[in-house]
């Protein structure tokens, strides 16, 4: 009775000091009144992840603007291979979106004080692919707007490229990018429609935006994807640890990445080059941009760019992709 009565007033007195303990016998932190096995960390607060123990979250995440960019007329851009099933774009959009929205959901229920609103950027989607898409948003209960590219806006700024394709490319990721600057608050997160996600991506980036942040007192950009072409070659890597995974430290991405409004300011000349030209890389004033902020993507990958199989751009190692497919 009389250590009952001390532990439960050392339990009370950990809580109003701030600290969280374990009791590894019940496995329970009865601080959190938690099982060790569920979600210990809570947002905008700290972030516990056993057996390292808990990082005060000083990066806290207010607001998120997700800009989902699509054309679903454009097979593959810039190749003539199929994708992986080999269906038509609209497929893939399609189940991107769908993911997406699931995902989106999931983080809402998990953190239903962060502000998320959704635009989706659309170029020369025809009539029959929009309502589609229209169709699909409408089953979700979000924060969804639709803009559309305006090609003439950008025929003084973007030179003329070899062919249509490329000139919308450029010019659909130009509105983005001043689309984001106009309205960001807080963290932004670029989207294109080839990706399917896994449901927990979205909540698991702002955890592990928040967590790490944190820790290295900076911004930083963050990809969902393990890309194939990050394994080519010998660069050097750290790996950190986030919400519930591990993720390293990259130098390229593509266009699918979030960051802060900060970091979007500070290197607006670079995200405003990209898009007045064809570079070889196309991303190549992004990469620019991680030598002198940390990038990361997740071990192993968040979401899945459906391109062709054997592309070093696409399809992510060690994940079920009909598995993936089929739940979207």
């Amino acid at each position: 009775m009389k250590k009952s009565i001390i532990k439960k007033l050392f339990i009370k007195l950990c809580k109003i000091m701030g600290y969280e303990i374990i009791d590894q016998n019940n496995f329970t932190s009865p601080t959190l009144d938690k099982k060790l096995n569920e979600d210990l960390s809570i947002l905008n607060d700290k972030s516990i992840v056993l057996p390292l123990g808990e990082v005060n979250i000083t990066r806290k995440v207010k607001s998120i603007l997700l800009l989902f960019r699509t054309n679903s007329n454009i097979e593959i851009w810039d190749q003539n291979k199929k994708r992986l099933f080999e269906l038509p774009k609209i497929e893939y959009t399609l189940k991107s979106l769908n993911s997406l929205l699931k995902s989106i959901s999931f983080c809402k229920r998990k953190y239903p004080d962060i502000n998320i609103k959704l635009s989706i950027i659309e170029d020369n989607t025809n009539d029959t692919n929009l309502n589609k898409l229209k169709n699909l948003t409408n089953n979700y209960d979000l924060n969804i707007n639709y803009e559309s590219v305006d090609h003439s806006k950008y025929r003084k700024i973007i030179k003329e490229q070899k062919s249509d394709e490329t000139y919308s490319n450029l010019a659909s990721l130009l509105s983005c990018y001043e689309i984001a600057k106009k309205n960001t608050d807080d963290l932004v997160f670029f989207v294109e429609d080839d990706y399917i996600h896994f449901e927990p991506m979205l909540e698991e980036m702002v955890a592990s935006y928040e967590r790490i942040s944190s820790q290295i007192k900076k911004e930083l950009f963050i990809c969902p994807t393990d890309y194939p072409y990050l394994y080519m070659n010998n660069n050097k890597t750290n790996v950190l640890i986030g919400n519930k995974r591990h993720w390293r430290t990259v130098q390229e991405t593509l266009c699918t990445f979030m960051t802060s409004k900060e970091l979007l300011e500070k290197h607006w000349d670079n995200f405003y080059k990209t898009c007045l030209d064809r570079c070889d890389p196309f991303e190549k004033y992004i990469n620019e941009i991680y030598k002198s902020e940390i990038c990361i993507s997740p071990l192993k990958s968040l979401s899945v760019h459906f391109t062709n199989v054997n592309s070093s751009y696409g399809l992510s190692p060690f994940i079920d992709y009909q598995k993936l497919w089929d739940e979207n």
